[in-house]
């Protein structure tokens, strides 16, 4: 489990998270939503470790994140760090060197299902090529938490539809987390099980996806709208 326990976080004067109280459970695909500048990527980024609190503590399965939960956190940045000199095998190579858990074998069928040539310049890839390099790298790892920021950003609608498929494919359903933080609903809105929403660094809303759809009478899409009017 993840737990976000009156984390707060500051950029300067600039509220990323304010006294966030969250949980997320183990082998759910969460969705973690809001505007652009809403504390999404923070949020990410201290459950990775990458980023401390302020104030309060993030823990993963009680142990507080820091660089070492790497070893069972997998995340996706919105960047592009490629090193440009690589190919698309070195890079693959390089990632095994640095996780444990990094699984070659379905590295090899993410490249093929991704239509990506490993002996191919990073350099000479073009932006969704990059983008679906970075999954790769991503999903090829059997960590229990697979974190994922933006991860259709900047991209074209068929780049996404490979994406979308391929965490219907390569994922471990129930044994992984996924969080995957976006501004764009409509093309994970069926893999979604729970939703939670951030704006200004404050998470507004927590719920089941079901009960969106049952209860409220509303797609995710709607329900998000309607939540950041109020």
């Amino acid at each position: 489990m993840i737990k976000f326990e009156q984390v707060s976080k500051k950029y300067g004067k600039d509220i990323a998270v304010k006294d966030g109280n969250l949980s997320f459970e183990k082998g759910k695909i969460i969705g973690l939503l809001g505007p652009n500048g809403s504390g999404k990527s923070t949020s990410l980024k201290m459950i990775a470790g990458l980023v401390r609190p302020d104030k309060g503590k993030v823990t993963v399965d009680g142990e507080i994140a820091s660089r070492k939960i790497a070893r069972k956190v997998a995340y996706m940045t919105e960047l592009d760090v490629f090193y440009d000199a690589f190919s698309v095998e070195n890079m693959v190579k390089f990632y095994a060197s640095q996780f444990g858990d990094f699984d070659k074998e379905k590295a090899e069928e993410l490249l093929v299902f991704m239509k990506l040539e490993p002996s191919k310049k990073i350099k000479e890839l073009s932006k969704g090529n990059r983008g679906r390099l970075k999954l790769v790298l991503a999903l090829a790892r059997q960590a229990d938490y697979i974190l994922l920021d933006e991860p259709f950003s900047g991209l074209d609608p068929m780049v996404r539809d490979s994406i979308v498929k391929g965490l219907l494919t390569f994922l471990d359903f129930g044994n992984q987390t996924i969080i995957i933080a976006t501004h764009e609903i409509d093309e994970i809105e069926s893999l979604l099980d729970e939703v939670v929403l951030i704006k200004n660094g404050n998470f507004m809303a927590h719920q089941n996806v079901e009960h969106i759809r049952e209860s409220d009478g509303l797609s995710v899409k709607d329900w998000m709208i309607a939540n950041l009017q109020e």
